[in-house]
């Protein structure tokens, strides 16, 4: 996720099991460990210059990176440099191991253990990764501005969603068993009417979930079906949403946007959804139907709005006992614990940006 600096924050993004996140700056980068929360390291502007994006593997030294921001040291924003904090060196191009260079800018990277997919704005390169990197996969995309991907971490499950050709679709790629060299999607699921604007996959890569630019419904289907599984309401006003994650176990699915919400929904048991109070009276109109079936979420909380942010959930304290993080790109951390009948509370606040660590990366 990428927003107007606030604090010099450039942009934020979780790993892979949101244990860990990574943010982009104009004074470099961070990395923190989500709990508890800490910093685990850094790279200041002398080391790399400004950052537009970056993008951690696991736990691992392996960052990747893209310049950005109002003083880039190494390339433009359109080449993806592979940092390998293990490597000795002093000079810090001895830490560079690897660079993917475009003709165009690059929008997003996510990284799995044996690959790493590179996002344009209107094509998508997949790449064996970290050992003998080459060229797998190009895949042409629908207009994507803002960089939409989401890549299975799942040994057992490579799967890759990005928007389709057709307004409002996703493809969805099985890369272990889609042919190298091939660039037609297997298949479509046709989420929405106007165009996506959010994507994420749950992490055994067996549900997906989008919400279009209208931003008033979260929509979740069976990556292997392409059936709709359950339809989520965000609200009534439209709204731009900037994060979806599952839980680890995906019996939640927590949302944010810039209304300064981040929603908390039930998908193992949504009979733990709130419904409409219409729904109680019988039937209605076939215009108020829909807004009638939907399932509205069991919790929320508020975050500063005027700040975008990223969120995902925590580890279990209990078993009746949830958490969700919310990380803003104004320098906050907010930690809300809530219950399955809708209780939530604020557990904890901080300013990640304040909190320092004086060694290296």
């Amino acid at each position: 996720m990428t927003q107007q600096p606030l604090r010099g924050v450039t942009s934020l993004h979780f790993n892979q099991d949101q244990s860990c996140f990574c943010c982009a700056m104009e004074t470099g980068v961070r990395i923190y460990n989500v709990e508890p929360l800490m910093e685990k390291g850094h790279l200041d502007h002398e080391q790399v210059g400004s950052m537009g994006l970056v993008e951690m593997l696991h736990r691992s030294n392996l960052l990747a990176l893209v310049g950005g921001g109002s003083s880039p040291k190494f390339s433009e924003i359109s080449a993806v440099l592979i940092w390998d904090d293990a490597r000795e060196g002093k000079d810090s191009k001895d830490k560079l191991v690897l660079e993917f260079t475009f003709t165009k800018p690059v929008l997003a990277v996510r990284m799995r253990h044996d690959k790493i997919v590179i996002v344009l704005r209107n094509r998508i390169y997949v790449y064996s990764f970290p050992n003998n990197p080459r060229k797998l996969f190009e895949f042409d995309t629908r207009d994507n501005p803002k960089g939409l991907c989401d890549l299975c971490p799942s040994l057992e499950k490579q799967l890759l969603v990005f928007p389709g050709h057709k307004c409002g679709s996703l493809q969805l790629v099985d890369l272990a068993s889609t042919k190298p060299g091939t660039s037609s999607a297997p298949f479509t699921i046709n989420a929405h009417q106007s165009d996506v604007a959010c994507v994420s996959l749950n992490q055994p890569g067996t549900v997906v979930a989008s919400a279009s630019q209208k931003g008033t419904l979260i929509r979740l289907f069976d990556t292997q079906s392409k059936e709709k599984l359950v339809e989520l309401r965000r609200g009534t006003d439209p709204a731009t949403l900037y994060c979806i994650n599952f839980s680890h176990d995906s019996s939640f699915l927590c949302a944010s946007s810039d209304k300064g919400t981040v929603h908390i929904f039930a998908l193992k048991d949504t009979r733990l959804n709130r419904r409409s109070a219409l729904a109680r009276v019988g039937k209605v109109g076939p215009m108020i139907g829909q807004y009638v079936d939907s399932q509205w979420s069991l919790a929320s909380f508020t975050v500063p709005a005027e700040s975008a942010c990223i969120c995902a959930f925590g580890r279990n304290t209990s078993k009746n006992v949830n958490s969700v993080i919310a990380i803003c790109v104004d320098g906050t951390f907010h930690k809300y614990v809530f219950t399955p009948d809708g209780n939530c509370n604020r557990e904890a606040f901080d300013v990640y940006l304040d909190i320092c660590d004086d060694d290296d990366f």
